[in-house]
């Protein structure tokens, strides 16, 4: 029987790199995906022309996943670093805005969609940002106000920082601390849910190409370029084998 998925997201791009393969093989199954994202992907005042290009980016690449709808929740993003820039004139910074109300935000899309399953992140958020965090703490409370089922998407945080500490004995990788890996991911065994997706790897290597903006002359765009620009067989071993849960224990 056909279910309708919710898959929970920070910014436009998360939805591929955490749960593509899982969005693309729901829809291909016969299933409702609806993503919905909590920032549009712009740090300023959203009125400005172009402001809102990421979020155009963002439907282009639901629609290569398969996904129905795409909605956002109406929050700016709060940026990653040390320093929590003031609000844009025109909406608040996700991590400003108060958890009950992002909540009831996301839960009025559940209960309008029948939702059966929602997908957040884990309590790292994948890799610490604040916003990811947020997504967690917001996921978390939206399934308690509906009684949703919830997965949180996450990676294995072993292997990731063996790969990290090689990185960083080498000077490639210096930006993250990885002595205290607590900050990444979830530990192997609390992963409850492992999903194969290699069969839609091309079609996650394609949705992800759609997010253009990101593919620009700084650390995060050189990642997305070599990730688009990789044949897909490579791509598919490093991004579009497998995709992660851990599914919270319920009160």
């Amino acid at each position: 029987m056909p279910k309708t998925v919710i898959a929970f997201h920070a910014h436009p791009d998360d939805e591929v790199l955490l749960t593509g393969g899982t969005l693309a093989r729901l829809a291909a199954e016969g299933h409702r995906t609806v993503i919905v994202v909590a920032c549009d992907g712009a740090m300023g005042d959203a009125r400005e022309p172009g402001a809102l290009v990421r979020l155009d980016e963002l439907r282009a690449s639901a629609r290569v996943l398969g996904v129905a709808r795409v909605h956002h929740l109406g929050y700016a993003d709060s940026g990653h670093g040390a320093l929590l820039f003031p609000d844009p004139p025109d909406r608040p910074r996700f991590m400003r805005a108060p958890i009950d109300e992002a909540a009831e935000r996301l839960a009025a899309v559940i209960e309008e969609e029948r939702a059966d399953l929602l997908l957040s992140y884990d309590a790292a958020g994948g890799y610490g940002h604040r916003d990811h965090v947020r997504v967690h703490e917001v996921g978390a409370l939206a399934a308690e106000l509906t009684g949703v089922r919830l997965l949180e998407a996450t990676v294995p945080r072993e292997p990731v920082v063996r790969l990290g500490k090689a990185l960083q004995a080498v000077r490639i990788l210096r930006r993250y601390d990885f002595s205290d890996p607590s900050w990444f991911g979830s530990p192997r065994e609390a992963i409850t849910h492992r999903y194969d997706v290699r069969r839609y790897a091309g079609l996650k290597q394609a949705a992800l190409a759609e997010h253009r903006t990101q593919q620009g002359k700084n650390r995060g765009g050189l990642f997305h370029r070599i990730l688009i620009r990789m044949p897909t067989p490579l791509f598919a071993a490093l991004l579009g084998r497998r995709e992660w849960y851990v599914e919270p224990p319920r009160d």
